[in-house]
């Protein structure tokens, strides 16, 4: 039965991204212009060439910018993608996004490392922990840096997504009710707050992996791992999950 049902999601979320023939595609951006290191041209084992490839699947124009983000930049655009920034955004380049999003454009971001999209994330409403999740529940490899993610929320960037794995993900956390975290960890996650290597209960919770929100008539969704669309990381599960982002990202 559950075969079937996955088959039946995946035919559905099939009908909602295909791209008939002479309907135009809607262009997703990609950002290289903050640092990034991993490239949707690229085919290495790090790279994006894998969802770049799904998301043309999807019906979507792909196409990437070193340029800051400004309305100019934006224009013609449905949806950005920020996928493991090294360099912070400047703050025109903020409200440029916001801009955008409220007049309907939707975004993507994949932290790397946390710190340089801090900004940006709490223009959001949305923070992050001060190091990176170890779970104890779904550990992948005995590493517990890396583990699959269950416990999923409804959203349309995740629509039929039952789990997905990460490898090494930082936390995050709604402060309002305008984001609202989609995906989390087990109640046995923590973060090495006192970098003591020792699990305190303090330290112990459910952390948010995915949190998302509306922005006017647009929204965004933010996943602590970049590394989850990856090319080597693009298992079943994660192919699922590129999926459905890139649906969501297209409609």
């Amino acid at each position: 039965m559950t075969g079937i049902l996955k088959l039946m999601s995946i035919l559905v979320l099939a009908s909602l991204i295909y791209t008939a023939p002479g309907e135009a595609a809607e262009k997703v951006l990609f950002d290289t212009g903050h640092g990034e290191r991993f490239q949707v041209s690229d085919t290495g084992p790090l790279q994006l060439s894998g969802l770049a490839g799904i998301m043309k699947s999807a019906g979507a124009q792909v196409e990437t910018t070193d340029q800051p983000f400004s309305d100019a930049t934006l224009a013609g655009a449905h949806a950005v993608v920020i996928s493991g920034a090294f360099n912070a955004l400047h703050p025109a380049e903020i409200e440029a996004l916001l801009r955008f999003m409220q007049q309907g454009g939707k975004l993507a971001v994949m932290l790397h490392i946390a710190p340089p999209m801090a900004t940006l994330l709490e223009r959001l409403q949305v923070t992050y922990t001060n190091g990176v999740i170890q779970e104890r529940q779904n550990v992948i490899d005995n590493d517990p840096l890396r583990f699959r993610v269950e416990q999923i929320a409804p959203h349309p960037a995740l629509s039929g997504v039952t789990r997905f794995s990460v490898h090494g993900a930082w936390g995050l956390l709604n402060l309002t009710h305008t984001a609202r975290i989609v995906a989390s960890t087990s109640p046995q996650a923590w973060v090495d707050v006192n970098r003591d290597q020792v699990q305190a209960k303090e330290e112990t919770a459910s952390f948010g992996i995915a949190v998302a929100g509306d922005v006017g008539k647009g929204g965004f969704i933010a996943f602590g791992d970049d590394a989850l669309f990856q090319n080597k990381f693009l298992d079943d599960d994660n192919r699922y999950l590129a999926r459905s982002l890139a649906g969501w990202l297209n409609n």
